[in-house]
Order: structure tokens, then sequence, then C-alpha cells
């Protein structure tokens, strides 16, 4: 199969429009009990009913992020488990992790969204006129939905290039993050929207920036086979191309991602097995029972094409115990190479 060739800039509009259907498909999981969110209707126009196999995929991605952020969250620092940590997520979106935080008490020191300013400043509007969010960032917080900016003590949302590394340091510092601390750094279907050097470089930027850090990937896999290939044609059709896939194709290709850009460790399981044996069994149980659900074939073909990466900066050894179960994490790290970042 060729590789896709479309220039950024034209499928730059309508990888932002994915903003939109994963906020509806979100939607679709709370209205049908999958998971909690208060929020994110005021982000959805037109609810949309989605089906028991996309309602079941967005639950499994949604559990295995907020499992290894809670496991980030809940892991001890410092001699009293004191030490602040921070959570930094790049395309963000329309997401609404952050005040879902607030709502558990589990909001971190510091929050810190980037996207593009097109998505940054309609999320400031909602995020201003909207007072159950509102409410939930400090009363001296500033929000400028000229520039797509709010700025609070624990909340930053900021508009940033991500290919741009020189405009990244500047948003970073201006966020008022600290590269010492404790960081958890989410992509979930961002890079790999992105031309290959740079999604490189941004791995490589994040990995010399924060010593002591996990970064979090979820994106697609297995470009080559038939459902693969479908996948790709189902998104090209929308005008969206999956620019890095062929750069990283495979598990053990995201894995190398990391770790031939400095990251000390990392793992990557396609969904299928993030589902079988990470998500809680229990959880498991529960939402198995929420709709009626025939498409087993279908199901195991989509989670095989799709993965969760994580990498570790660790220099502060916090994060021995953290990630997906020892015992079955069948490929050992990979000795990183010569490549540079």
């Amino acid at each position: 199969m060729a590789k896709p060739v479309a220039d950024w800039q034209s499928n730059k509009e309508a990888v932002q429009a994915t903003n939109d259907d994963a906020s509806a498909s979100k939607l679709s999981c709370v209205k049908k009990g999958y998971m909690k969110d208060d929020y994110v209707h005021l982000f959805v126009r037109r609810p949309v009913r989605r089906s028991p196999i996309i309602n079941r995929g967005y639950f499994a991605r949604w559990a295995a992020l907020r499992k290894l952020m809670n496991q980030f969250l809940d892991t001890e620092v410092g001699e009293k488990g004191g030490l602040k940590k921070q959570i930094l997520s790049l395309g963000a979106g329309f997401d609404t992790t952050y005040f879902q935080l607030q709502d558990e008490g589990r909001a971190p020191y510091l929050y810190v969204e980037l996207d593009f300013k097109e998505v940054t400043r309609k999320k400031a509007t909602i995020i201003e006129t909207c007072s159950q969010m509102r409410d939930k960032i400090s009363a001296t917080a500033s929000i400028s939905r000229e520039r797509g900016e709010v700025l609070s003590d624990c909340y930053k949302l900021l508009p940033v290039d991500l290919r741009d590394i020189h405009q990244l340091n500047e948003v970073i510092a201006l966020a008022g993050m600290d590269p010492s601390l404790p960081t958890f750094i989410i992509a979930e279907c961002v890079l790999i929207y992105i031309d290959p050097e740079s999604s490189r470089a941004i791995v490589g930027w994040a990995s010399k920036t924060f010593s002591t850090a996990i970064f979090f990937l979820y994106e697609q896999i297995h470009p080559d086979d038939a459902f693969g290939q479908q996948m790709i044609r189902n998104l090209e059709s929308r005008g969206c191309s999956l620019l890095g896939i062929h750069d990283t194709p495979t598990l053990q290709a995201k894995e190398r991602l990391f770790l031939d850009r400095g990251w000390q460790r990392a793992v990557a399981w396609d969904m299928l097995k993030v589902y079988s044996n990470f998500v809680e069994a229990q959880e498991r149980r529960r939402i198995e029972r929420l709709e009626l659900f025939d498409e087993f074939e279908e199901w195991h073909m989509m989670q095989e094409h799709y993965c969760v990466a994580y990498a570790i900066n660790d220099a502060m050894n916090f994060f021995e115990d953290f990630g997906f179960p020892k015992d079955q994490q069948k490929h050992k790290p990979i000795p990183s190479s010569s490549a540079s970042p």
C-alpha cells in the first residue's frame, strides 16, 4: 500500500474536526453509563448515539488512560509523598480530565493543556461562559478568547503548534511548568497525525526536558493488513491522513520511537490486551452488561489496531512499579540505539 502523502496543512482542519467527533463519542458513553463526565456535554452541539462497539472502544481508551494516570498521581514521591506533580496534555482538544480530577479531589499541582489556537479559542470561550467549568478554576484566572488562553493557578490552556519546538519551550515556561517535577504527558491520537520527523522531535524534546516523567501514547497500529488499510481509507475519506503510521506501524516500533530518543523504558500493548489484562475485571463486567453486544470478531480486530504505549524517565527512581503488570510484559525494553532526537 502506498504511504500517505497528504500535506499537513490540508490535514489540519480535518484532524481538528475529529475533536468534535471524539467529544460526541465520549458523550454517547456517558449517557449509556460507561463512565462519568459532567462536562463533556458542554462541548457537543448535536448528541449522537454510537454503536456498542464504539462505546466499548472509547471506554477502553478512557479506562486505560485513567488507570495509568491514577498510578502516576498515587505514586508516593518525596519523604512524605508531598512532592508536587504536573500533567501536560498535548493536543488536548475538548478533553475535560482536569475538571473531573478537581471533582474527585485528585487534581495535580499543575495541569497544562496545549492545542492549536483554533481549538483553544473554542475551549476558552466555553470555560468562560459556562459557570459549571468557570467555577472550577480560580477566581483570579485570566481568560482570553481572542488568544485562546486560560491562565489560572493550577490549570493552563495555551495555543501552540506542537511541531515548533522553540514555541513549545516558550509555552512551557509561560505555563510555569517545572521540568524537575514528576510529569505525566498525554498524547491521544496526536502524534500519528503529524509528520514523523516532527513526532520524533516532540518525543526527543520531552525526554530532554522532563527527567522524571511518563509519556502516555494512544494511537493506531498495523496499517498494512486488510483491516488497517480500510481504517486508513475511512479516515482519508474524511480528509484525515495518519501521517506517522508507516513510521511506527507496530508495537515494537512505538517502543523504539521513545527508546531511540532518550527515554529509559518503553512498553506498548495493543488495546485488546489492555482491555483484557489491564482494565479492571470488575469494570469490564459492569460495562459489558450495559448494552447487547454481538460484534466480537470486529471488536477483536479493531482493538488489535489501536495501542497504548508509555515511556518512562525515572531520574528519581519513583516509577519502578508503574505500568502494566510486569509478568505480562512480553517484550523486554529494547536497548536504545545511537539515533539522535
